[in-house]
């Protein structure tokens, strides 16, 4: 770490907290208290303590930001050139890499997030908005055959008014994945991020407005999503909702939506298969396997949560899965031990439910199945890494997605039995598949019903490759020039010549 960072790092373990942080919505432009004056408390995850607090949203704050938000529609953000836009979207990747440490900082101790992965999560969204930035100007229509007395052409439009709601595992990567294409195809926004992290949102709507965004474009509410999310995706100024949540919460925003015939798009979460063949290159599997499902504390809507492994090579493979997790260290996320604390003591209570049901049902533990605490202050909230070993495919670890870091495994005998096993649950978010066999591999992205599959580097690509999901997983694009078109409408215009 630099010096700059190293400051930032020892403040907040030192203190708790950093200075300056914000606390108020963002809209049109400015900063305001809740409507009704409430505050929430934001946690640290490492510690289990709360470090700061922060407006509490609520249907009048929403409806004021929506209507900032249609007000910029109709000012200059609206007549703006798409290179211009693409201008201002450039400046604010230029500014975020500048201040990348002290997003990274606020990151891991509003998220719980390891120092090195919210890094790598701000480098990222810097890397959305100088995608994005390019991709301004490039939205062209089409020219349409059609008879020669007729004109015909398409345009691609601003959907008009997005409400982005964003998750609590990657706070400023997804508002980012979301957010710079909206703005890049010259939509207004109204962002809620989740109540448990709030303040990388709030900064980056601080940033969009230093880069030179036009008042309203962009606004926050923080609130909870009874308080502040709901009424953001009922409200009847909305014109497209972004969610990215549980299926229980997407169900409900579809149905929110729906009396405005509100387009929608959803992301909702897997319980995504690592297919391992016997003729994998063992090493590179492993890895691959370890980073799938341990990254942020398995906290990952695409986290590689079961290992669908070739009996021939099952118990060797298992073993030296198990030598590793041995070793793994868990901390706090500023000290950046191999495994950081999940998001919060809900969280921790349901993985903690999952794993103490499995032992109940008698599934072998090989490894972990516990809670734990930073061995350094003896707090904070904290599960073992975990493998589930050999489970039966109807299992409620197996169907279920538990969100934290627990690893199944399940075994198969014939590459059809390894498709159908990876099929076997009502999730399709992505998959992965380890072999040296180029037919194999690609005949299991054929087969395997999801909407991104990995070849031997889980979570390989970036910002270019578009990501979304089947069945329960969702329905829509974000990520690419996929999810550029996912905030725009085709209009089509043809004249008699």
């Amino acid at each position: 770490m630099g010096a700059a960072l190293d400051a930032l790092v020892d403040e907040a373990l030192r203190t708790g907290a950093l200075a300056a942080l914000p606390d108020k919505h963002l809209i049109g432009g400015k900063q305001f208290p809740s409507a009704r004056g409430g505050r929430m408390e934001t946690f640290d995850p490492g510690r289990g303590e709360s470090f700061a607090t922060f407006a509490a949203g609520t249907a009048e704050d929403v409806d004021a930001a929506v209507r900032a938000a249609r007000a910029a529609l109709k000012g200059p953000w609206r007549r703006m050139p798409p290179a211009e836009r693409g201008r201002i979207l450039a400046r604010a990747a230029a500014l975020l890499r500048a201040q990348a440490d002290r997003f990274a900082v606020v990151e891991a101790l509003d998220a719980g997030k390891r120092i090195s992965e919210a890094q790598g999560d701000v480098a990222g969204a810097a890397r959305a908005f100088e995608y994005y930035a390019g991709a301004c100007d490039k939205l062209q229509g089409d020219s349409l055959p059609l008879a020669r007395d007729y004109l015909g052409y398409t345009v691609w439009e601003p959907a008009g008014v997005a409400a982005l709601i964003v998750p609590w595992n990657y706070p400023i990567s997804t508002t980012a994945r979301c957010l710079a294409p909206a703005l890049a195809a010259g939509c207004s926004a109204v962002v809620k991020p989740a109540e448990q992290t709030p303040l990388t949102a709030l900064m980056l709507a601080e940033l969009l407005l230093e880069a030179g965004l036009p008042e309203g474009a962009c606004n926050v509410v923080t609130g909870t999503g009874r308080d502040a999310g709901a009424p953001l995706v009922a409200h009847p100024g909305v014109d497209h909702v972004t969610f990215t949540g549980s299926v229980a919460t997407g169900i409900g925003v579809m149905q929110a939506a729906a009396p405005n015939v509100t387009r929608v798009l959803l992301e909702l979460g897997g319980k995504s298969p690592v297919v391992v063949l016997a003729d994998c290159d063992m090493d590179k599997a492993v890895e691959g396997v370890l980073g799938a499902i341990y990254e942020n504390a398995g906290q990952i809507c695409s986290a590689g949560s079961r290992l669908v492994i070739d009996r021939g090579i099952h118990q060797a493979f298992v073993e030296r899965l198990v030598g590793r997790v041995r070793a793994m260290t868990v901390g706090h996320g500023l000290r950046d031990a191999d495994v950081g604390p999940v998001n919060s003591k809900r969280q921790l209570e349901r993985v903690a439910g999952f794993v103490d049901g499995a032992k109940e049902r008698g599934r072998r533990v090989a490894v972990g199945g516990a809670r734990a605490v930073d061995p350094e202050t003896g707090k904070g909230w904290f599960f073992q890494p975990t493998i589930l070993d050999d489970v039966p495919a109807d299992d409620p670890v197996v169907q279920e997605e538990i969100f934290g870091p627990v690893l199944t495994v399940q075994v198969f005998g014939s590459i059809e039995e390894a498709a159908a096993l990876a099929n076997g649950t009502p999730y399709g978010l992505v998959a992965g598949i380890y072999s040296r066999d180029l037919s194999k591999e690609h005949a299991l992205a054929r087969d395997i019903d999801a909407g991104q599959v990995y070849i031997n580097e889980y979570f390989a690509g970036g910002i270019e490759v578009p990501f979304g999901g089947t069945k329960r997983s969702g329905f829509g694009r974000e990520k690419g020039l996929e999810g550029l078109r996912s905030y725009c409408r085709v209009k089509s215009v043809v004249a008699r010549i």
